[in-house]
């Protein structure tokens, strides 16, 4: 459970109704195959020690009997298994018949938690068996032991930081106010919910969708067992739903109809750094619980769930294009606005036949759509300097006629070489200044020829690069509005290629498929037998690698050494490691090194949940030391 990494199940066994030893054993089975797969945290389905669908046999005492016999069984098999385990059946207390969940571990029988909310609609009649839970924690006996029963119980590891779990049963979570709500703001990072949820037409989408919001509105990871084949088909059938969420994401889910062990890793550390950072997020309540204490083994996890090599781009199939769509709206109505507030009819976009400046134009045409200006008022600028080549420059002019804007070209070879005149710079050498003069240049025709046609400059420059601090200190680091100022690399090319494919004009989609096939490149130093000399990714590495790095230092604020096990796992037979901890070294120093950089950014649209804005997301002292970080590495 290195770096808050948890393995969890929830497992259905195929039971039979009113045969508890017959269940005992199936439950045993199924615990083994969990803790073959390495799982820590097991949840079986409610009551399925009995079988849910007992009905009026729970007023039986030999099956209440017979149901605790069974448990001391149960408990008695987790002898020396290091695993938190978590199983329903029915429990009389003072004359009384609760549905309890039993939590147990190593041989010993932690506590009991009762469902609350008990469904007496439709086809459910539990209140005609069982007694509404009590949220108060009292005492009951089990095997000479004083075992606590109640609502109000954690479940905490006092040597895995944050790993604390708590039950809610089935109903509790239709329930308006479920008690994991409780739960989760006392502490709880882990929620487990024994159910026999039976399936009707669409009953499982709203199942997904309801385990997806609560772990998302509890921050929390909710691990949901459900019975299946085996409970009685007199009037209902259950299809073994099990689903395992974390914040809002399934991660796994168990095909309907099929008994089965479903295993996944829940991120405890992601949870605690999404909890410390959400301000409306307040832990309370706890001191009304009674914490009981769990032990688990400290050990390496081995990682199944499935880690996004490109996090910022789109991954459902289903709603990429909505999504991009949605991106693209995000920079468009962003520029609306400023167009429209500063009174403005034209623009002024540098294009370079490059990603970035593609992208900005694209969402400059869709801008001035919105607005009903024409797109001939859209100034398309090409500057060719000592290291533009014939296929850039190509696709920047056919690029702006096929979008109907206006092109308009500045050869700025002979002001840089004034400038390098007037500032005593050989045209012959190479370095930064050679780069940055031309960079400055640019960004000096564009100011001036917005101010002589009244427009705006539109920001080319993307969040990748702002991270990096790729980018000419008031050169292309500069604008008037920046419409790709959160959009990463990744995503660029991502929404470059949607448009490509869904834009309808044959001609625009060759030209973009062509921008997209150029290497990166700021194009500065001269070209080599007519080709690009000078590719960005050889300089400062891959960007599907920084983009990587970005979204975790960000979204979760994760340790270096986290991001390197998640990017050796996302990466795998993609990048080496040493290859990936060279490149992840060069990331944290150029971020702490360039934040001045980012510290005067012009404004522009926040279009994800990572933004590097000083006046948002990433407010951070230019002068930081980074040490830590790359020690750790």
């Amino acid at each position: 459970m290195f770096d808050g990494f948890v393995k969890v199940a929830a497992v259905t066994p195929k039971g039979r109704v009113a045969d508890c030893a017959h269940n005992r054993r199936e439950i045993v089975k199924g615990l083994y195959e969990a803790l073959e797969q390495g799982a820590k945290i097991v949840v079986f389905p409610e009551l399925c020690m009995t079988g849910y669908t007992c009905q009026d046999l729970f007023w039986q005492e030999e099956l209440i009997l017979s149901a605790k016999r069974e448990l001391t069984a149960l408990v008695h098999a987790t002898k020396g298994k290091d695993a938190l385990v978590f199983v329903g059946l029915p429990w009389e207390k003072d004359g009384k018949l609760y549905n309890v969940a039993a939590a147990i571990s190593d041989g010993r029988l932690l506590g009991l938690v009762p469902k609350k909310y008990l469904p007496n609609y439709g086809e459910f009649y539990e209140a005609r068996n069982f007694t509404e839970g009590m949220e108060e924690v009292s005492l009951v006996d089990f095997e000479g032991e004083r075992v606590p029963f109640g609502m109000r119980i954690l479940f905490e590891d006092k040597k895995i930081r944050g790993l604390t779990v708590a039950v809610e049963i089935c109903e509790d979570l239709w329930a308006p106010n479920p008690p994991s709500t409780d739960h989760a703001l006392a502490g709880a990072t882990i929620l487990v919910n024994l159910s026999a949820s039976d399936e009707t037409t669409g009953k499982s989408s709203y199942r997904r969708s309801l385990i997806a919001g609560q772990s998302a509105r509890l921050l929390a990871g909710y691990i949901y067992a459900s019975a299946g084949e085996g409970e009685s088909s007199t009037d209902l059938v259950f299809g073994g739903h099990n689903v395992i969420a974390e914040n809002g994401t399934i991660l796994a889910e168990a095909p309907l109809f099929v008994n089965s062990c479903t295993v996944t890793e829940l991120d405890v550390h992601r949870l605690l750094h999404d909890r410390r950072k959400q301000t409306t997020f307040r832990v309370t309540g706890r001191e009304q619980y009674q914490i009981v204490p769990i032990s688990l083994a400290e050990e390496e996890t081995k990682l199944t769930r499935f880690i996004d090599p490109a996090p910022f781009v789109p991954s459902d199939e289903h709603k990429k294009a909505e999504r991009c769509e949605e991106i693209f709206s995000i920079q468009a109505m962003g520029l609306k606005k400023r167009l429209e507030h500063t009174h403005c009819t034209s623009a002024v976009v540098g294009i370079s036949g490059g990603l970035d400046s593609t992208l900005a134009l694209l969402v400059t045409a869709k801008a001035f759509d919105l607005c009903g200006i024409p797109r001939e008022k859209i100034l398309s600028v090409t500057m060719p300097c000592f290291g533009t080549t014939d296929r850039t420059y190509q696709n920047a002019c056919e690029l702006t006629k096929r979008l109907g804007a206006t092109l308009k070209e500045v050869d700025i070879k002979a002001a840089v070489r004034q400038h390098f005149r007037d500032i005593g710079q050989d045209e012959n050498v190479h370095d930064v200044t050679y780069e940055n003069s031309q960079a400055r240049e640019r960004t000096q025709v564009l100011m001036d020829t917005a101010n002589r046609f009244g427009g705006l400059v539109i920001g080319t420059g993307d969040m990748s690069e702002l991270a990096l601090g790729w980018a000419t200190y008031n050169g292309d680091h500069m604008s008037m509005y920046g419409v790709n100022a959160s959009v990463p690399k990744t995503l660029v090319r991502h929404l470059v290629r949607y448009y490509a494919d869904s834009c309808g004009d044959e001609a625009l989609r060759s030209v973009l498929l062509d921008v997209l096939d150029t290497p990166v490149s700021p194009e500065l130093l001269p070209p080599k037998d007519g080709e690009i000399a000078q590719k960005t990714e050889d300089l400062v590495g891959p960007y599907e690698l920084h983009d990587f790095f970005l979204y975790y230092v960000l979204r979760f604020g994760f340790p270096a050494r986290k991001i390197l096990r998640l990017a050796k796992e996302a990466f795998r037979g993609v990048y080496e490691e040493e290859v990936i901890r060279k490149w992840l070294n060069t990331f944290y120093r150029r971020f702490f090194a360039q934040q001045f950089k980012r510290s005067c950014l012009p404004d522009g649209p926040k279009v994800g949940t990572v933004a590097v804005s000083p006046r948002g997301d990433l407010k951070m002292p230019s002068d930081a030391c980074c040490d830590i970080w790359v020690e750790e590495i």
